[in-house]
């Protein structure tokens, strides 16, 4: 394929969903470092090609909380929150057959080397995308808001990566985000949240597609912590079963 092929073809959000859900996958290699099986692929089709992360469901590590087979579906569920929101903090994601049997493919953010959460925490460029993600991480119970896992890509746009430890019933709040604990939630935040709020009923299309990812507990959950944040109007302070993941990078 030649670059100006795939210079042409326009990337739109539909165009990566239906590349990483129907493109063939060449396996590159094994990310080093990673608690359960990561590779680095490629997805091509007859027109465009990207790189992404792949995470087949057999290769997970069990763990104690979350049941095995289930963090692939969890990390499809954030991107389609993120998206539901409007919000856009979580690369194209969607679960698919692939070399490996069934997992999580997601588009590849080809992010800044050294930029991570702390790396840029104070810079008040990303304050609203970080009181977003920050909600969102609310929302999504999410129990390894590492550091590492807020990406600048190369052009600066902020990203939220590895959102497999998801939507747990139980609260399992472990994030480093927690500069707004306390503080009101911004106006427009709050707005994205009761309008989310407004369209995630039970016969939703969000909903349907969240029932095909996460357990009938687990989606039922979702909404109240919702509906319990749009209430409270402010974000969580650190407490029981809200602490920090390890390690915090």
């Amino acid at each position: 394929m030649s670059r100006e092929r795939e210079k042409s073809v326009a990337l739109t959000p539909e165009r990566v969903l239906d590349l990483l859900s129907n493109g063939e996958i060449e396996v590159e290699g094994l990310i080093p470092w990673s608690s359960n099986a990561t590779l680095l692929v490629w997805v091509r089709d007859g027109e465009l090609s990207s790189p992404a992360i792949y995470k087949p469901q057999q290769g997970e590590r069990p763990l104690w909380d979350f049941p095995y087979g289930t963090l692939g579906m969890r990390e499809v569920a954030t991107y389609l929150l993120s998206e539901a929101l409007g919000w856009q903090l979580v690369p194209p994601t969607v679960l698919r057959e692939g070399p490996h049997g069934l997992g999580s493919v997601q588009f590849f953010v080809h992010a800044q080397e050294d930029a991570h959460f702390f790396t840029f925490q104070d810079d008040e460029y990303y304050t609203g995308d970080l009181q977003r993600l920050a909600a969102l991480d609310v929302v999504a119970n999410n129990a390894d808001r590492k550091s590492g896992h807020v990406l600048l890509d190369v052009e600066g746009r902020l990203w939220a990566i590895d959102n497999a430890l998801t939507f747990h019933e139980e609260p399992k709040l472990r994030t480093v985000i927690w500069d707004f604990a306390g503080l009101a939630l911004p106006d427009g935040v709050l707005s994205d949240l009761e309008a989310l709020a407004g369209i995630a009923t039970r016969d939703s299309q969000l909903v349907q597609a969240l029932e095909q990812l996460l357990s009938d507990q687990e989606v039922t959950a979702l909404r109240r912590r919702l509906l319990d944040l749009i209430q409270a109007g402010h974000y969580p302070e650190p407490g029981v079963g809200r602490v920090v993941p390890w390690p915090l990078v």
